[in-house]
Order: structure tokens, then C-alpha cells, then sequence
């Protein structure tokens, strides 16, 4: 289901590109408006295809590992809850009911059920959560001296970081934003909703990525022939992330002013200091791939990289693997900007920004959700991959697809080009009194990149749909490739023990958000704007308080 509705967010990427460009003048096509097809592109690739991968992944990795099954009450009433509340949202955002982007904005207002869809879909990812609990203790009383499958301690870390980061946009769906779109309360606390939502937001990005870490670590060296480098720096690096990805979100909100300079300097720190676990892991996956084309014969110092399974069909993964690391080594180091306050600064609201997260959900996330998905629905339902060669080529299409886009999104963006933007109506319409010349290259650029993206996305789902309705062949199987690790490290029992470490996750998440609440408190107040999705013209008119014009003595 998340792979059907993922042909309608690819879709409306490709046309995000067309509209910026100014290909396309007009607020919508094919019935679907701009801000439309930008909130069913965000909400579907970014919250519902990530988030079913994760539970499918989460589900595979522990069977594997663990050679248990989920408890059936887990993954019945997780899958249930989770496709419940995805097609409560798709429906709305083809109908138009929900319009506010995958951010879902507050004044912006979307169909309250949209809130509900949302809150499903996510609680239901926690009770899958709780039945691989249940399964790792059952396996551990029956392993009482094993330690915890590196695969599985990713899963956990994933899994925990999850549902501390939720629970605030859980509560801010359901208990502020739901009853205010529906009319039952008339104020909102704009910057509290934004908060909230933001402890949420850049932990997603973590969430995004982590699986993907997990097969960094635990696949990708054993298809490309050798071993995993460092267990206990695979565990480091997990553990890292733990405590690192859930406080850093108000970096997202350094240009609103009800956040003090303090909590701005502190967040900046954290979040340079949560690149250190990626550092990490380029190094060891580095090592472990220097080892796997050493392995295969090579000698001198760079040529091990041509001695690994660039093209070849039978390592069809390895290209998804390798492709979304060279997207996020470019990802990674332009984060790194967007966490310091004044080049925040500069590309705030630009094009920079969905460039350089092009480079991480639609680098190396991305890739390995297609490339796992198709090789574990091939394994799980006993049906060969169709296509072979085509899907063995998709990632490094689709990697070029991604450097052009990104490419031209943050050029752009340097140049002052703004984000969620219908640009073809005014700064790319040669027919618009807004229109600027110099941003057309820049989008041009961007267009480019998305047509190829959309060629990828295309030439694979042929081969996924023709191997869904492909005949079985052999006998289902829930099995991943295992890697070795290259040498028995001395156990450190920090390492193997969570409990500490969720418990420091929780104090930085407190000395982070708690002078962040404060302050949204002390400078900020509810207002009754709305906006809806069908007009963005303000519900509240012209007679309130709110938005009357400011006189000398409402000045004072």
C-alpha cells in the first residue's frame, strides 16, 4: 500500500519541479493545486513510506535475528491502526481537504480528521514497537549470556527515539490542533504548535535514517564481500543518536524570536555535535568497504573501489547502498551549515534547505527503502526480482536525478529563491510583474533533476509491480545478509546497556525544551487566526483584536 501511494508522491515531486521552473503558470493541474500536490509529496514520501519501511524493516530485522515471530496482537493491530489512518489522510489530501504541508503549520488548517489519520498512523508504529520488546525478552531469557544483535540495538534506538519525539506532535494533533480545526476551541498558540511539532520533526530525520544505518552496518559489508570494521563503533554510533536527534529540533525555529539567544547557542551546539555519530559511521563503512575490495584482489590505495559489485545484478543492493552514501556525505556537511544560527540565517525559508534535505530523505533513505523493499518482498513472498538489470541501474540514475536537483534547489537559494512556492505564477512567469531572470537557470537545473528522479522512480515500479504479480518460485523465506564482524572486541557494557542512555536522552530533551516552553509562554499568546485549505485568506476578519492596526496606544 505505502509503495501504490508512493506513486502519487513521486508524481507530485516531478511536478513541484515543473511549477518552480515556470513550465507550468497556472495554480493547478490535472485538479490538483500546487500546495495540494506539495503536502500529499511531503506527507506521503517523508511520514508514510518511512514510517511503514521502518515497522516492515523493524519486523524483518527482529524475526531474523531474534528467530522469533511478532506477537500476533503487535504487527495485527499496528498494521491496522497504521493503513486506517493512512487512507483517513490520503483521502483528504486528494479531496483538498488537507493542504498545510507534511509540517501542518498552525494558522494553516487542514480537515480535523487529517490530525486523527496521523495520530493512527503513528501510534500504531508504537504497537509494533511493543510486541519486538515482548520478543527480545522472551529471547532473552532463553539467551541469557547473548548480547543484543547490533540490527536489533538499531531498531531499539530507532524505535525509542520514535516515541519520546512523538509524543509531543501526538499531543499537539489530537489534543490542540484537532479540536481547534474543528471548532471546538477558537484560539491556537501558533509558536507552541510549531515547537512541538519540531520535537517531532528533526528526530523524523533520524527516524528516516536509521534503518538505513542499520544496513550500513549489518548488510552492506557482507554484500560487498568482507566484514564489519567495528562492532562496538557501530553500537557507539547508535547510542549517540539516542541521545543527540531528539533536542536539536529548534534549530528549524531559529528565526522566530520567542526563542532565546541561550537555547538558540545550546541547540547549535547539539546539533554539530550530532554529526559526530555520522563521522563514525562514514569511517567504519568506509573501512569495512576498504577491506571487502581488498579482499577482492586490490593493492594499491584507492583501487579497492573499483574491485567492489558496482553494476552487477547479482549485488543489486550494493548500488542502492553506496549510491545513498555519496548523496549523504553532501547531505551531511550541508546540515552542518544549517546548524550554524547565522547561515541559518541566510538560507532560512530558501531553496537550500529542501536541497539539502533532498540529499539525505532522498539519498540514502530513500534508496535503501527501494532497494530493501523489493529484495523483502522478493524473499518474503517467494518471487524473483523482475527486471534485474533495470532495478540494479535505478539508484545511480536516480543519484544523478538527486545531484541536479539538489544542486539547483541550493543554488538557488543562495541567490534568495524562497521554498514552498508556486514560482510559475510569479518569479519564473516572463508575464508576472515579480518575474526574476536569474533564479530561471537555477530552476531549470532543479526541473532537470526531478524528470530524471521521476525516470528512476518510473523504471522502478515496473519492476516492483511486475514482481508483485509475478508466480512464485521458491519457498518464502524471512532471511537479510549477515555481516561479520572483522575481529571479537572486548565488550564494554555501556554499550550493551540502554538504560543510561535513554535516561541522559531524556535530561537533554528537558534542558533543551524546558527554557524553550518557557519562553514560548512569556512571549506568545493564542490567536484565533485560521486559515483554510481551500483560501489561505484569515477566517478572523477584520473585527478582532488581532487584526486591527497598530495605534500609538495599543503600541504602549
Amino acid at each position: 500500500m505505502p509503495m501504490t501511494l508512493f506513486i502519487l508522491g513521486a508524481y507530485n515531486g516531478v511536478m513541484q519541479t515543473l511549477y518552480r521552473a515556470g513550465v507550468i503558470h497556472k495554480a493547478a493541474v490535472a485538479g490538483i493545486n500546487y500546495y495540494q500536490g506539495l503536502t500529499m509529496h511531503g506527507v506521503i514520501n517523508a511520514i508514510v513510506l518511512t514510517t511503514f519501511f521502518a515497522v516492515v524493516f523493524g519486523h524483518v530485522t527482529m524475526s531474523h535475528y531474534l528467530k522469533k515471530e511478532p506477537p500476533g496482537w503487535s504487527y495485527r493491530i499496528s498494521m491496522v491502526l497504521m493503513v486506517i489512518g493512512t487512507l483517513i489522510d490520503a483521502i483528504l489530501m486528494i479531496m483538498g481537504k488537507a493542504q498545510a504541508l507534511y509540517t501542518f503549520y498552525a494558522p494553516l488548517k487542514n480537515s480535523p480528521l487529517f490530525y486523527l489519520g496521523t495520530s493512527l498512523l503513528i501510534v500504531g508504529s508504537w504497537v509494533a514497537f511493543f510486541g519486538w520488546i515482548k520478543m527480545y525478552i522472551d529471547w532473552k531469557k532463553e539467551h541469557p549470556d547473548g548480547k543484543m544483535p547490533i540490527a536489533v540495538l538499531g531498531t531499539f534506538v530507532n524505535f525509542t527515539m520514535w516515541v519520546i519525539s512523538s509524543i509531543p506532535v501526538a499531543y499537539e494533533s489530537l489534543v490542540l490542533l484537532m479540536p481547534w480545526s474543528a471548532g471546538w476551541t477558537e484560539d491556537i498558540n501558533v509558536p507552541l504548535t510549531r515547537m512541538l511539532f519540531w520535537m517531532f520533526g528533526h528526530p523524523l530525520v533520524y527516524f528516516w535514517l536509521l534503518p538505513a544505518y542499520i544496513a550500513f552496518y549489518t548488510i552492506l559489508p557482507k554484500i560487498s564481500g568482507g566484514k564489519l570494521y567495528s562492532g562496538n563503533a557501530a553500537r557507539l554510533a547508535f547510542l549517540l543518536f539516542l541521545i543527540l536527534s531528539t533536542p536539536v529540533g529548534v534549530h528549524h525555529q531559529f528565526s522566530e524570536p520567542v526563542m532565546g539567544q541561550g537555547t538558540k547557542l545550546w541547540v547549535s551546539i547539539l546539533t554539530y555535535a550530532v554529526s559526530i555519530p555520522s563521522f563514525m559511521t562514514a569511517f567504519t563503512v568506509g573501512a569495512s568497504l576498504e577491506l571487502a575490495g581488498r579482499k577482492r584482489g586490490a593493492r594499491g590505495l584507492f583501487d579497492w573501489m573499483a574491485k567492489l559489485p558496482w553494476f552487477r545484478s547479482e549485488y543489486y543492493l550494493f548500488g542502492y547502498f553506496l549510491c545513498g552514501l555519496i548523496l549523504f556525505i553532501f547531505g551531511g556537511l550541508s546540515g552542518i551549515i544549517n546548524a550554524s544560527y547565522s547561515l541559518n540565517q541566510m538560507v532560512h525559508n530558501t531553496g537550500w534547505v529542501p536541497g539539502h534535505f533532498h540529499m539525505t530523505v532522498a539519498g540514502p533513505v530513500l534508496l535503501v527503502i527501494l532497494g530493501m523493499s523489493i529484495y523483502m518482498y522478493s524473499t518474503v513472498s517467494g518471487k524473483p526480482v523482475k527486471f534485474l538489470t533495470m532495478v540494479t541501474l535505478v539508484p545511480y540514475v536516480w543519484m544523478i536525478g538527486v545531484a541536479l536537483l539538489s544542486h539547483g534547489l541550493m543554488a538557488g537559494g543562495l541567490m534568495g529563491e524562497p521554498r514552498r512556492t508556486n514560482m510559475g505564477m510569479s518569479y519564473t512567469n516572463p508575464e508576472s510583474n515579480l518575474f526574476n531572470s536569474n533564479w530561471i537557470p537555477t530552476a531549470t537545473v532543479t526541473m532537470f533533476g526531478g524528470i530524471v528522479m521521476g525516470v528512476a522512480a518510473l523504471i522502478y515500479f515496473v519492476s516492483f509491480f511486475a514482481t508483485a504479480l509475478g508466480k512464485r518460485t521458491r519457498q518464502p523465506v524471512i532471511s537479510l545478509p549477515e555481516s561479520e564482524e572483522l575481529r571479537e572486541e572486548k565488550p564494554i557494557p555501556l554499550l550493551h546497556n540502554m538504560k543510561p542512555w535513554i535516561i541522559a536522552s531524556i535530561i537533554l530533551v528537558m534542558l533543551t525544551y524546558i527554557p524553550s516552553l518557557m519562553n514560548v509562554f512569556k512571549y506568545s499568546t493564542p490567536v484565533p487566526n485560521k486559515f483554510n485549505a481551500e483560501s489561505p485568506v484569515n477566517e478572523s476578519g477584520n473585527n478582532d483584536k488581532y487584526s486591527q492596526p497598530v495605534t500609538n496606544e495599543r503600541a504602549k
